[in-house]
C-alpha cells in the first residue's frame, strides 16, 4: 500500500477484524454494481470511499430532476447527464484513487453473465423483478456473492445470496422465478428519501465484509425494515431443492 492509501484508509485500518490486510483485499477486489439510482447512489459512493479496487457501475437510465429527492450520487449539475457518468464523477470526488467502469446499458441475460464472471461481489441495486432475476442467474452460475436490496414506500429489504455454500439459498430460492404480481415503481408508489440510503448503505457494508473477509454475512436471512415504525423484522431463508435456478448446482456439487 502507498502512502496516500495508508492515509486514506487508516479508519478501516484501525479496526482490529479489518486491518491493513483486509484493506489490502478491498483494493484488490472486483465489485459490479447494477443501477445507479437510490440504492446505487450510496452503494457506490462507500464502495469508492472504502477502497474497493475496481467497480462496474451499470445503467441506462439519465438524471432526473425528480431523482434528486434521494439519489445522492447525483446533483442539479448532473441532471440530463447519464447516471453512471454522473455516479462516476462524485465517486472520484470522494476517492481520486478509484477505477471506474461505466456501462450506460440495460444488460441482458447474456450480457450479465458476461459481467458477472468478471467480478468478485455483485450488488444488484436494480428496480424490477426481471433484471433481479437475471442478475441472480448469472451470479449462481458463476458462484459470485449476490448482495440484493429493495425499497419502495417506507418498506425496504435486504439479503446477500451466496450460494458458494450448498446450504444458502438463491434469490429464486426466495422469489420464485414463475411469481406473478404487479410491478411497483417509485415513479408511481413513492418512496421516503432515506429509505434507499438505508437499504444502499447495508448493502455496501454487507459487499465490503465479504470482499475483506471479515465478519459474517446476511446470507440465509432475509431482513426486512418498516420505516414508519423504524421496525425491523428477521426471517430465515432455506435453499429450496427444487428451485429451478440453483438445484442443479447442488446436484452437480
Amino acid at each position: 500500500m502507498t502512502d496516500d492509501e495508508l492515509l486514506r484508509y487508516s479508519r478501516h485500518i484501525l479496526l482490529p477484524e479489518l486491518g491493513v490486510e483486509g484493506q489490502k483485499r478491498l483494493l484488490d477486489s472486483r465489485a459490479l454494481v447494477i443501477g445507479a439510482g437510490g440504492l446505487g447512489s450510496p452503494v457506490a459512493l462507500y464502495l469508492a470511499g472504502g477502497g474497493v479496487g475496481r467497480i462496474t457501475l451499470v445503467d441506462h437510465d439519465t438524471v432526473d430532476v425528480t431523482n434528486l429527492q434521494r439519489q445522492i450520487a447525483h446533483g442539479q449539475d448532473t441532471v440530463g447527464q447519464p447516471k453512471v457518468q454522473s455516479a462516476r464523477q462524485r465517486m472520484l470526488q470522494m476517492n481520486p484513487l478509484a477505477r471506474i467502469r461505466t456501462l450506460q446499458e440495460k444488460a441482458d441475460a447474456a450480457r450479465l453473465h458476461e459481467l458477472v464472471g468478471q467480478h468478485d461481489v455483485v450488488l444488484d441495486c436494480s428496480d424490477n423483478f426481471s433484471t433481479r432475476q437475471a442478475v441472480n442467474a448469472a451470479c449462481v452460475a458463476h458462484r459470485i456473492p449476490l448482495v440484493s436490496g429493495a425499497a419502495i414506500g417506507w418498506d425496504g429489504q435486504i439479503s446477500v445470496y451466496d450460494t458458494r455454500q450448498l446450504e444458502h439459498p438463491c434469490y429464486a430460492c426466495v422469489f420464485p422465478p414463475d411469481t406473478t404480481f404487479e410491478e411497483v415503481r417509485c415513479a408511481t408508489m413513492g418512496v421516503f428519501a432515506p429509505l434507499v440510503g438505508i437499504i444502499g448503505s447495508l448493502q455496501a457494508a454487507e459487499a465490503l465484509k465479504l470482499l475483506s473477509g471479515t465478519g459474517s454475512s446476511l446470507a440465509g436471512r432475509l431482513c426486512m425494515l418498516d420505516l414508519r415504525t423504524a421496525q425491523w423484522d428477521e426471517v430465515r431463508l432455506a435453499r429450496q431443492p427444487k428451485c429451478p435456478v440453483c438445484s442443479h448446482r447442488a446436484r452437480h456439487a
